[in-house]
């Protein structure tokens, strides 16, 4: 996409009046050009200027005209170059250095190089440059431009631009100027190429720098050209094969510091990435490429990640630890504000989303930084960084799981939820790396990890239900477990990771949940895991067809799982709430249930206590369908549903006035209300559940999977009056 001036631009008339005044000498205008140069300068203050603009200045600046010098200057420190800068003017501003009357004036000449230093990272193509060292190296004779020249020379600089004659000229001129700073930091840049030249006892005196000269300038640019992308996001000037050098909005912090992309030990036959530009010469010379020297700019460099994620070095991992080792030191010294690791931390933040895991660096470098952290500051950027742990040997990850919750927890409800957030996100990018890669590689995995984070995160799920128990705080519960579920339904991973069950405490206060939606979520759950179980202990039915044997610690959680999902059955089907297994049959459906695990001596108590409330209130029944808190409002809707198209048709003479038992369906039936017998009225209440007005499929996919006589109804045929239970055995 090219860039376009915006609607009701003013820059192109200013410049038409600069030209037109440029031909004209100063005494002859009739009007003073010093308000023009003013409102030019503003302009490219606030917005910058457009490539065809940006030509048209350099051609005002580098021909001789009659504008004055504090005009060119001006106009020169405010060049702003919204898109990249190109060879033309990159080289009509080369054409412009040097000596004749016809030149621009030397303090104008030192304002170009200073110009061409700080926008060298926009230039469109950086060899043009290079190109042209040898005119750029003659003019080292012209004391007035030449620290400006040096540094970009230094800046330029690779090992093919350095020969002896060279070397000789500048030890001459170091000599005749009497040590100059500025030759003396080319002469060292020339060393680092060629370190066995020897040079005597020039390169030891006082050296230029070279840094940058003026890094307000530079944020300035940054801003306006972010404020430019920003407007125009589909623009082409950014494919992400170009170093970042402008930063924009995230420049000020921890990012700031993060230095960019810069190589000064290039081989001849090696190239650099500051040099590319698309996509397609930096896969033509990936092996061609040289190591940057500042190899943490991976963090904030797009490019630089590509490059070390397809020619990955431990020597370029250890650099970039050493760096980041070296940060967290300064901030434990007191050298360094805390804040700068904080800063630091939102940086790799960024650096990881877009690498999607956090490599051993980094996890190296979260050890050091956790034992300074508060817990609290950017709690949720850390988190965030952290979820993306690499899936290892869980007695790798636990240190540091145990050092994370040391940190974050505070005997809050508030803290226990962003653990369980990190928990949940994190099982989520295990789940998604596992099944992005090849089936063949899973036995491989350390995929035991898995139940084993599922054992360790039981217990905080439990204590969240009991300190916490509100529904936002059982759907983050939920949210966890439903990350577990997309695991178990998975036939691949299924095969190899084996399956740990919630503590069944935690499944009964999220059963008795006063949320429709808790209690739906709940029941989708245990569907998921009752079909892995079935997966996972059904015999194969075919010798090709995949299965692994059940682990011993599966075995004794069988039983458990088989306990809490009979007892919910009981609660919202079967009408025997609190049920406990019969001493004598071990075959009876009921052989599994342990009635929620409340004690025994307690159910006659609440019985007698709905008793006395209403005669009609059982303690068996009152948890169904037409009595659950959370269920009952659906079920009398379905019911007004049907009176409701009965009464179209003209022929209802009374209305269930509800709540709905199998007694009173007979007796409204007698009485000429609707026809409607208990299975047809449960069933079709499960029906009215999983409807799009409702849309709660949880609970009728768990009794359809679970309830023999539903499963034949599921599968068109007719159930029969019963409600055996199908158990995993």
């Amino acid at each position: 996409m090219s860039l376009s001036p915006p609607p009701g631009d003013r820059l192109g008339q200013l410049l038409d009046d600069l030209e037109t005044a440029s031909k004209i000498p100063a005494k002859r205008r009739q009007t003073s050009i010093k308000p023009t140069v003013e409102k030019t300068t503003s302009l490219l203050y606030d917005r910058g200027a457009l490539p065809d603009d940006l030509i048209r200045l350099v051609d005002l600046l580098t021909q001789h005209n009659h504008l004055d010098q504090a005009s060119l200057s001006a106009i020169t420190r405010n060049l702003y170059p919204l898109g990249k800068v190109s060879d033309e003017v990159l080289l009509r501003i080369v054409g412009a250095l040097g000596h004749g009357h016809l030149k621009p004036s030397f303090p104008l000449q030192s304002l170009f190089l200073k110009w061409l230093v700080m926008v060298y990272h926009l230039l469109q193509n950086p060899t043009i440059l290079s190109q042209t060292y040898a005119v750029l190296f003659n003019l080292l004779d012209s004391a007035a431009i030449r620290p400006q020249l040096c540094h970009l020379l230094a800046l330029i600089t690779r090992r093919k631009h350095v020969r002896p004659f060279r070397i000789q000229t500048i030890l001459a001129l170091s000599r005749q100027t009497g040590g100059d700073p500025n030759l003396t930091g080319l002469l060292r840049v020339f060393k680092n190429y060629y370190p066995e030249i020897i040079v005597g006892d020039i390169t030891k005196g006082r050296a230029a720098a070279f840094k940058h000269p003026d890094v307000q300038w530079r944020e300035r640019l940054n801003e306006i050209q972010q404020q430019h992308f920003d407007r125009h996001e589909d623009d082409g000037t950014r494919n992400g094969f170009a170093v970042s050098h402008a930063l924009g909005r995230r420049l000020k912090g921890a990012r700031a510091l993060v230095p960019n992309v810069h190589t000064l030990h290039a081989h001849e036959t090696s190239v650099t990435l500051e040099e590319f530009d698309s996509a397609e010469g930096f896969v033509n010379s990936l092996e061609k490429i040289e190591m940057p020297s500042q190899l943490v700019a991976v963090l904030a460099d797009p490019l630089l990640q590509k490059f070390l994620l397809l020619r990955p070095s431990q020597e370029a991992s250890q650099r970039i630890s050493n760096w980041l080792m070296a940060c967290v030191g300064d901030v434990a010294s007191g050298d360094t504000d805390p804040s700068f690791l904080l800063d630091m931390v939102e940086v790799i933040r960024d650096y990881v989303l877009s690498t999607k895991e956090l490599s051993p660096v980094l996890m190296e470098f979260f050890q050091s930084f956790l034992q300074t952290w508060n817990g609290l500051d950017k709690r949720d950027i850390v988190l965030e960084t952290l979820s993306y742990l690499p899936l290892l040997d869980f007695t790798e990850l636990s240190p540091l799981f145990t050092l994370l919750q040391s940190k974050l927890l505070n005997n809050t409800p508030q803290s226990q939820l962003a653990l369980l957030t990190f928990y949940t996100l994190l099982l989520n990018n295990w789940t998604t790396r596992l099944l992005s890669r090849p089936t063949s590689s899973l036995p491989s995995q350390p995929v035991t990890s898995i139940p084993s984070l599922l054992t360790h995160v039981n217990p905080l799920c439990l204590t969240l239900s009991q300190s916490s128990p509100s529904i936002s705080t059982s759907l983050a519960i939920l949210d966890f477990y439903t990350a577990t579920g997309r695991i178990y339904s998975s036939p691949i991973l299924l095969l190899h990771i084996p399956i740990a069950i919630p503590p069944p405490l935690l499944v009964y206060n999220l059963a008795f949940s006063p949320s429709l939606t808790v209690l739906s979520r709940l029941c989708s759950i245990l569907t998921v895991y009752k079909i892995a179980w079935e997966t996972v202990i059904t015999k194969k039915t075919s010798p090709q067809q995949q299965q692994r044997k059940p682990s011993q610690e599966e075995w004794s959680q069988i039983n458990i799982f088989n306990g809490f999902l009979m007892d919910i059955c009981n609660n919202l089907w079967r009408g025997r709430a609190f049920a406990l297994a019969p001493t004598s049959d071990s075959g009876s459906p009921d052989a599994n249930a342990r009635g929620c695990r409340i004690p025994k001596s307690l159910v006659p108590v609440l019985d007698s206590y709905l008793r006395d409330l209403d005669d009609d209130l059982k303690l068996e029944t009152v948890f169904g369908l037409s009595y659950n808190p959370v269920l009952c409002l659906q079920s009398i809707k379905f019911v007004r549903g049907l009176e409701e198209k009965e009464m179209k048709k003209g022929g209802l003479l009374v209305r269930h006035a509800g709540p709905v038992t199998q007694q009173s369906l007979v007796r409204l039936a007698g009485r000429g209300g609707v026809r409607l017998s208990w299975q047809e009225y449960r069933a079709g209440v499960l029906g009215w559940l999983e409807g799009e007005e409702v849309g709660q499929k949880g609970l009728p996919g768990l009794m359809y999977n679970t309830m023999k006589n539903l499963m034949g109804t599921r599968r068109g045929t007719e159930g029969g009056g019963g409600s055996s239970f199908s158990s995993l055995a």
